[in-house]
């Protein structure tokens, strides 16, 4: 449905993927309008898996729409949120699992955050808790595996989004995990070898599993994709840095 296109996200597609190049379920293909080009047709590819993360992110943006209004009292968030609930208890009495496993550790998540927590690992767990729930699909011989892909993965999604803010968050006053660590001096190359930690071994859970179909997509969003982020950030920041030092040596040769 819209609100499931809406609020799809590239985490979510990925597990879709992933999931089918697995699983290996029926695939329905047809040709469709989509809400982001809605004068334009598109092949879609169904299965029980695109239904399963699109309730999973409709689950996800509820509980994140629902922090934000009790946090910010965001009246957009009040108003997506009431907009999503019906959705959420209908999803509910077909995961409660997985809706309870979300709802716990987001609320766990969200009280440490107002508590100033600065434990990196309990943080980035918590959100690694709720993608290894959503990653793992059904108790089977797979499960360990998808678990730890989700984990780690969750972490890494996490972490990311802290190291991007944590410049905005530090001047502002908002919560970050990073904030004191940012402080000392490394910081850049603590957080590189600690994102590279996680994906390793969220590349190593990966390959475990025997999927032939678009694995050389999944491998290049794992060992590539996922840090064109982390290559904005860092290349952002060094620019005031090397404009400052362009500065700096005009004013040495105008003095000279």
């Amino acid at each position: 449905g819209i609100r499931g296109q809406m609020t799809l996200s590239f985490d979510m597609t990925f597990l879709i993927v992933l999931l089918t190049g697995l699983y290996e379920p029926q695939t329905q293909r047809e040709v469709v309008n989509c809400i982001a080009h809605p004068f334009e047709k598109h092949v879609a590819r169904t299965n029980h898996f695109t239904d399963y993360a699109a309730a999973v992110n409709i689950v996800l943006t509820y509980y994140k729409c629902k922090d934000d209004w009790d946090d910010e009292r965001s009246r957009k968030g009040y108003m997506a949120a009431r907009m999503l609930k019906s959705k959420v208890d209908s999803i509910r009495g077909r995961y409660p699992e997985k809706v309870d496993g979300i709802a716990s550790n987001l609320k766990r998540l969200s009280s440490l955050e107002q508590e100033n927590e600065q434990n990196i690992d309990l943080m980035a767990g918590l959100f690694g808790n709720i993608m290894a729930e959503i990653f793992a699909w059904q108790p089977d011989e797979w499960e360990a595996s998808l678990r730890k892909i989700g984990f780690f993965l969750g972490k890494f999604i996490y972490l990311m989004d802290a190291y991007d803010d944590v410049e905005k968050d530090s001047k502002d006053g908002s919560y970050n995990p990073f904030k004191e660590l940012y402080k000392q001096e490394g910081f850049e190359e603590k957080v590189r070898q600690y994102l590279e930690l996680i994906m390793s071994c969220c590349c190593r859970a990966f390959e475990v599993l025997p999927i032939i179909d678009n694995a050389e997509i999944m491998r290049n969003t794992l060992y590539a994709g996922v840090w064109a982020k982390y290559t904005r950030v860092t290349q952002e920041r060094k620019k005031p840095e090397t404009t400052g030092e362009g500065e700096n040596k005009a004013a040495e040769k105008a003095a000279e």
